[in-house]
């Protein structure tokens, strides 16, 4: 890539197809539909091995009997139902799946918040949510990508949302600025929910207002004075630095990865950010597993910290070749 704003889409070269061929079927799906345009049934048939081989079946096998994984609803760790619901829809589990509408039915009818959330919350089923919007909103994209009726939640979120246009997990008591890490997990569940049929005026105009608190910020800068924010106040992670799976956490690819989904027309206010991930990829054509968070994963998802990363090569590729072709055609 010469530059951001004259850009090219990066080259695919047989090496480095090979090697994102070489993996898992929830990343091997992605590539051929994504890179390579392999025809759409080996893409499917691909696709339905994600429930039957690799990471996504020894995450359904981790499911207890009482539709829970981790013992919880969610918790502090990686490994709770929240967090393995969160990792199967990105590895594309298909929701009209017997295996996905078998583990999802048992979450919708046998998880409870019991002992996960304020008291006033613990006869919630899983998918009405509890009271935080980082929580909420991470239940809320799975909910929605697995087809699940989650429009109390959304109907909660809206009711959140600051002035400057996004959200924040402290707001009631602490903030009425919007926290990144907050405004990124809601703009993602607004976006799925929409995908599965629930658009509407109010749903569209939120999300919009929220993702341009991220475009006036040029995705990691402060409005107030243009300057980089390095890291988070809460969590202490450094937004330009990527991981797999990112959780509550906010970073410029995660950022640039919605945008994409979202259909946002790019323009020059991404070009810094472009230019950011351009510039983490290898000789070999590669992006490294940057950082990961602490907390107990249920399955690997990579070959470990530093290292060459099939997932954060996947999701770098498809966002530099969708802002190359959006300014292509400005």
């Amino acid at each position: 890539m010469n530059s951001a704003r004259n850009p090219q889409a990066p080259k695919l070269e047989a090496p480095l197809v090979a090697w994102l061929l070489d993996s898992d079927p929830s990343i091997r799906w992605q590539v051929m539909r994504d890179l390579i345009n392999a025809p759409g049934h080996e893409v499917a048939a691909t696709r339905l091995r994600v429930a039957t081989e690799g990471a996504g079946a020894r995450l359904l096998a981790l499911q207890a009997a009482d539709g829970r994984w981790g013992g919880a609803a969610w918790n502090r760790g990686w490994d709770s139902t929240m967090h393995v619901l969160l990792l199967l829809r990105e590895m594309g589990l298909d929701p009209a799946s017997e295996a996905a509408q078998y583990a999802v039915g048992l979450v919708r009818d046998r998880v409870t918040w019991r002992g996960c959330g304020p008291q006033e919350v613990h006869a919630n089923s899983f998918f009405a949510g509890e009271l935080e919007p980082c929580i909420n909103a991470q239940v809320a994209v799975a909910g929605a990508y697995f087809r699940q009726d989650i429009r109390g939640i959304v109907d909660r979120l809206l009711g959140e949302q600051l002035p400057d246009g996004g959200w924040n997990c402290d707001a009631p008591d602490h903030s009425k600025r919007s926290s990144f890490n907050t405004t990124i997990c809601v703009l993602e569940a607004l976006l799925e929910h929409e995908l599965a049929g629930g658009n509407s005026p109010a749903v569209n105009a939120a999300r919009v207002r929220g993702q341009q608190y991220l475009l006036e910020r040029r995705l990691f800068r402060r409005r107030s004075t243009g300057e980089v924010i390095e890291r988070d106040r809460k969590g202490g992670a450094a937004w330009t630095r990527f991981a797999f799976p990112t959780w509550w956490h906010y970073d410029v690819l995660r950022g640039l990865d919605y945008l994409r989904r979202a259909g946002v027309v790019p323009d020059e206010r991404l070009s810094e950010a472009i230019e950011l991930v351009a510039s983490k990829r290898g000789q070999d054509g590669r992006w490294p597993l940057e950082t990961r968070y602490p907390g107990r994963m249920p399955v690997e998802t990579d070959e470990g910290e530093g290292l060459p990363s099939r997932w954060n090569t996947l999701r770098a590729l498809r966002v530099l070749n969708w802002y190359s072709a959006g300014m292509r055609n400005k």
